[in-house]
């Protein structure tokens, strides 16, 4: 099957040139003028990753990111005009995976896209060949089993009630992504979130006193100030 892509971009001549080599490597391709456009297609499903401009009209793109991140974790490679240090952080921190800034190389675009979209696929296995039947979750010392429902740091194996399971395991397929609690309440619970920040916290604050080693200096669920957490970096 091929893998689409979802332009979002108001400019047509950068558009229609991103649209045309990434077609000719092989990619599906889709285009939005604006983010509300962007939004009703990639609601249609089958997007496997978008490449999304800032400045757009009727919907930015923060707000269309934020829009994304609410229902899915598909890989988002912003390209944009901004390349302030504050706008490479916001972008990321609203849930982005990379950030490209114009103008850019054509040959950089596509590297940028195969990683993004390569780190969206969970490997298992040391020697980097990927085992679908039965996928290994590893960070550091962690290691989570998706089909036995199994959690083990150094071999050692760790007791986790049901959603603690599936925050760790959240957090284990997006590595580099910090997570907004709406985020993790929505996936893990499955229900609108209003607000009520008590029931992940103490979910949190349960995990990390079962993985880390030192739960009051967390190393694997890092606080991200104002915005929610991540899987810390080893």
């Amino acid at each position: 099957m091929p893998i689409n892509l979802l332009i979002v971009e108001d400019d047509l001549s950068i558009a229609e040139m991103m649209s045309d080599h990434l077609n000719k490597e092989g990619y599906q391709i889709f285009h939005a003028l604006n983010g509300t456009a962007a939004l009703e297609r990639f609601s249609q499903g089958e997007i496997d990753l978008i490449l999304l401009d800032l400045m757009l009209p009727e919907l930015d793109g923060t707000e269309l990111l934020k829009a994304v991140r609410i229902q899915s974790f598909v890989p988002v490679l912003i390209v944009s005009a901004k390349d302030s240090e504050l706008d490479k952080a916001l972008g990321l921190g609203f849930g982005a995976d990379d950030y490209i800034t114009k103008p850019f190389s054509l040959i950089e675009l596509s590297a940028r896209v195969k990683a993004s979209l390569r780190r969206a696929t969970v490997y298992a296995g040391k020697d980097g060949h990927s085992q679908q039947s039965h996928p290994q979750l590893r960070v550091h010392e962690l290691s989570l089993d998706p089909e036995l429902h199994t959690v083990s740091k150094n071999g050692n194996e760790i007791k986790l009630t049901g959603k603690e399971f599936q925050i760790l395991k959240l957090f284990m397929l997006n590595p580099r992504r910090a997570l907004t609690k709406e985020q993790i309440y929505r996936t893990v619970w499955n229900e609108d979130y209003f607000g009520d920040d008590n029931a992940i916290n103490v979910h949190i604050s349960r995990l990390r006193e079962k993985i880390e080693n030192d739960p009051s200096s967390p190393q694997y669920i890092k606080t991200v100030w104002g915005i929610g957490y991540k899987l810390g970096e080893f």
